[in-house]
């Protein structure tokens, strides 16, 4: 009888135990789904790290590795991952990824697969430095998929060596800023705009009016200051004479990779298998795995989706991916894009 009353005690205490988990399982659940940041509930979530998924084996039992970081889309300034997307890397988490691969002992060599038509300046100038930044401590080689144009071809500048197929197009070294003007519509259906600025210049770019003289000389001296910037970065990174870029291929236009090659943009031409040869070569490690970096959504993201989900009245999560099909540019943003992608 006293066996049996210490096993009835002992199981009312684990179940009461895991009810009290899943009550505060719910309850954390819903504060994040309530949209409420780390701080104001006093958890902060630590750095996450990437999961490495084998690409190609290595010799038997070698430590050495080769990082593959995958750079797809439109570069844009925003959060660190995406938790539904392939990988889920954005800016912020691929400077992690290169941080991370710089500090693994392990790591000899950095392959980064661009396929991007560019993006902001500011994001693809980010993303230059974190790549330079990179390459200072470990080979870092890039090689360029379909396309890696403007931003793609910038931030490519700071690796130690550039990889390209032969049908991949890149280049588009120029700056583009674009606004849409409507006064002559509002003119037809009897619209006026009121602003008030505190200056001549605080609502340039406005559609609601003309455009000045002197206000398109001042938009295209910063798209000027801006190229000068990527031509130089360009013209150091590849050791070409700076005047010959700018009466040359420097001009906006696209180029394919073995044009490239010609106009020594790229150091070879190649599939990615050459970039994780190259890899191999610079690190000194031909016996090394290639891995992949991805992330893992942590435990507070996996959370909030659930909170998210609970707090809907019809219990499903809603993604938009519709900014992943085209790239929606903001007006009066400078960007590093090809002009057929701007519109």
């Amino acid at each position: 009888m006293k066996n049996k009353g210490l096993g009835c005690l002992l199981a009312f205490v684990i179940v009461a135990l895991l009810v009290s988990l899943a009550l505060n399982f719910v309850s954390f659940a819903a504060v994040l789904g309530m949209g409420l940041d780390s701080a104001s509930i006093g958890y902060v979530e630590p750095k996450q790290k990437f999961r490495e998924t084998l690409v190609e084996a290595g010799a038997a039992e070698a430590k050495d590795k080769i990082v593959r970081i995958d750079i797809e889309g439109i570069i844009a300034s925003g959060p660190a991952g995406d938790l539904f997307s392939e990988g889920g890397m954005n800016v912020d988490a691929i400077q992690r990824a290169l941080e991370q691969a710089s500090e693994d002992k392990n790591v000899k060599a950095i392959v980064i697969r661009v396929n991007s038509p560019g993006g902001e300046v500011t994001a693809s100038d980010n993303l230059y430095n974190a790549v330079k930044k990179a390459a200072a401590k470990k080979k870092v080689v890039v090689y360029m998929d379909s396309i890696a144009a403007s931003g793609g071809y910038y931030l490519a500048c700071g690796a130690s060596k550039i990889v390209a197929n032969e049908t991949t197009l890149t280049a588009s070294i120029g700056v583009i800023i674009q606004s849409l003007n409507y006064s002559q519509t509002f003119g037809k259906v009897g619209l006026e705009t009121m602003t008030f600025a505190s200056g001549k210049f605080k609502d340039t770019l406005s559609g609601s009016r003309p455009m000045r003289e002197d206000e398109r000389e001042y938009i295209q001296s910063l798209v000027s200051a801006m190229y000068d910037k990527f031509v130089g970065i360009v013209a150091k990174a590849r050791n070409i004479d700076e005047a010959q870029l700018r009466t040359g291929v420097a001009d906006g236009r696209v180029v394919t990779g073995k044009q490239a090659l010609e106009y020594k943009l790229v150091d070879q031409l190649g599939y990615v298998e050459d970039a994780y040869a190259l890899a191999k070569e610079l690190g000194g490690a031909k016996d090394a795995m290639v891995v992949k970096y991805s992330l893992t959504p942590s435990l507070a993201q996996l959370l909030g989706i659930m909170g998210k989900a609970q707090a809907s009245s019809t219990g499903k999560v809603e993604l938009d991916v519709s900014d992943r099909l085209l790239p929606r540019l903001e007006a009066g943003k400078p960007y590093l894009l090809p002009a057929h992608m701007v519109r």
